[in-house]
């Protein structure tokens, strides 16, 4: 509504917009936020920004911030602007219906957010109340007899199947935007098994696919029921 009503918005409101943070939203332009950060800002102009999600950029302005940077940074969104007009016109048939594909995924074909699963019940400190035991979860996995390792390609979803209660050794973080998926000794539920599977970022931090399902394994006689991933 303006900046009139900011002072009575930010004492009464029951949550307000930092007027501060600019969130860019770039999905039907067929770039996610990660791209658009390097290729665009960064690699073309040497604009750094911080924060980004699959399909949004967020720009922060603080005290020091000067009209100069303002009014250069519109000059530059109008340059990727035009530029990004007159490549979508070059395309043909081919190029325009996978850029089409990529502003579905971005704009339309969201993952949904799964809800928190729950804590592994021997990490309940408090029966009958949800809170778990992060702290004694996290130094567990540094035991790496209690761990084995689990990837993406079909071996955790074969063992949720199977019955198992996987359970996360650690914080396992996509980035971006860089918010907690699971806590340490968290239950891998199907719903964060297929969120996860869905998600087209380039780090998953907490996940290691590079390390071998092998490393890490007990004999099988000496397998624990309580996997972790």
């Amino acid at each position: 509504m303006g900046w009139s009503e900011y002072e009575r918005a930010w004492r009464q409101d029951d949550f307000v917009l930092d007027p501060t943070h600019i969130t860019l939203f770039i999905g039907e332009a067929g770039i996610d936020g990660d791209t658009f950060k390097n290729k665009y800002l960064m690699d073309q102009f040497g604009i750094q920004i911080n924060k980004t999600s699959r399909n949004t950029v967020l720009f922060m302005t603080n005290i020091g911030t000067t009209r100069s940077a303002i009014a250069f940074l519109i000059s530059v969104l109008l340059k990727i602007a035009r530029q990004l007009e007159d490549e979508k016109k070059a395309f043909n048939q081919t190029e325009y219906e996978l850029h089409e594909q990529k502003v579905y995924s971005l704009c339309k074909d969201l993952p949904p957010l799964p809800d928190f699963s729950a804590f592994h019940p021997r990490f309940t400190p408090y029966p009958g109340l949800p809170a778990g035991d992060i702290r004694s979860a996290y130094f567990l996995a540094y035991k790496e007899e209690e761990c084995e390792y689990m990837r993406l390609d079909g071996t955790l979803e074969r063992a949720i199947e199977s019955g198992w209660q996987v359970v996360s050794t650690s914080f396992i973080i996509p980035y971006p935007p860089g918010f907690p998926i699971l806590v340490p000794r968290q239950i891998i539920s199907e719903e964060i098994l297929t969120f996860l599977k869905k998600l087209d970022v380039k780090e998953i931090h907490g996940y290691r696919p590079d390390i071998d399902r092998a490393a890490g394994l007990q004999n099988a006689s000496t397998r624990r029921r309580h996997r972790s991933w």
